[in-house]
């Protein structure tokens, strides 16, 4: 099967079957030819692309672009990410400790080979990141000692009016608060459930924060938990959808167990809903996952 990617690409390295994303977020026509244009001194200035409609697109030489492709990105290596300068405790640290255990794989240490060069917390982009590879090793990897490894870097950040960013951490806090009832630490779940709430209490006008609570009230009571696109990728028998699918219907009764529950589903029946979704994930066939290894394995070793 072929995957798609979304990467940042330099100019001079778009290639042909490249596709644009355009302003309103969907892909181009994929790329036909591309040819370097000089200016009046023979110094590259710009990058021709032609689409397969023909139009033509001009991007500066030496800026860089997004665009979905089928090459993969390169493949970071345990040995790049080792000699990279951290600071003990940083977050960049505790994200190497966890490559170390993980050196096969690149779902792990792909994104691990971006955030360790300098995690910068005011970025959405990179707290998405985090926050995706905390998911991966909760729910397709069951890797405890290293989803709190991760889930570290986003728990303790504090709400700072951007929902974009808040997002990230708030899923975080979810699995987080999951995790630590589950330990039996219910004092560490009641923590985190007070932090996923913070934004509850933001609104100061009286009469805006009434008509936000009716409405928060009626998300929860009647949540969307995606039935129906997981009900169409199943007949249309789409792996990748029913697995992506299924990914945000375990969010969204996370943070709904999170949050304390609704009128509509109590405490007991979402942690029933949640340990059937993760069985039910566990079981199904990761398209990016390696050969399956135990952390602390070495591959390169045979039997």
């Amino acid at each position: 099967m072929q995957h798609d990617y979304i990467r940042a690409v330099r100019a001079e390295k778009v290639a042909r079957g490249d596709r644009f994303i355009t302003r309103t977020g969907t892909p181009s026509l994929p790329v036909s030819s591309v040819k370097s244009v000089p200016d009046s001194f023979g110094t590259p200035a710009y990058i021709e692309a032609t689409l397969d409609s023909g139009q033509k697109v001009t991007i500066a030489h030496g800026s860089t672009i997004r665009v979905h492709t089928t090459a993969p990105p390169p493949e970071a290596t345990l040995d790049e990410l080792t000699v990279i300068p951290v600071e003990d405790g940083s977050p960049e640290a505790e994200l190497i400790a966890i490559a170390r255990e993980y050196p096969w794989d690149q779902r792990v240490l792909g994104p691990i080979a971006k955030l360790s060069r300098g995690f910068n917390p005011k970025s959405g982009a990179q707290l998405e990141d985090v926050r995706d590879l905390a998911h991966l090793l909760f729910v397709e990897l069951d890797d405890r000692p290293n989803v709190w490894r991760a889930l570290a870097i986003l728990t303790e950040l504090p709400f700072d009016g951007n929902f974009g960013r808040w997002k990230s951490i708030q899923s975080a806090l979810a699995i987080a608060a999951y995790l630590a009832a589950s330990d039996g630490d219910h004092d560490a779940a009641r923590r985190f459930s007070e932090s996923l709430r913070v934004t509850d209490h933001i609104e100061e006008d009286p009469l805006k924060a009434k008509l936000t609570a009716e409405l928060r009230q009626r998300q929860l009571d009647e949540p969307n938990l995606f039935d129906r696109e997981i009900h169409k990728a199943t007949a249309a028998q789409d792996a990748t959808a029913i697995r992506s699918w299924r990914i945000e219907r375990l969010d969204a009764l996370l943070y709904l167990l999170a949050h304390g529950g609704s009128r509509t589903l109590g405490r007991e029946e979402l942690q029933r809903m949640i340990d059937h979704e993760l069985a039910t994930l566990r079981t199904l066939d990761s398209p990016d996952a390696p050969e399956s290894q135990t952390p602390g394995d070495d591959p390169a070793q045979g039997a």
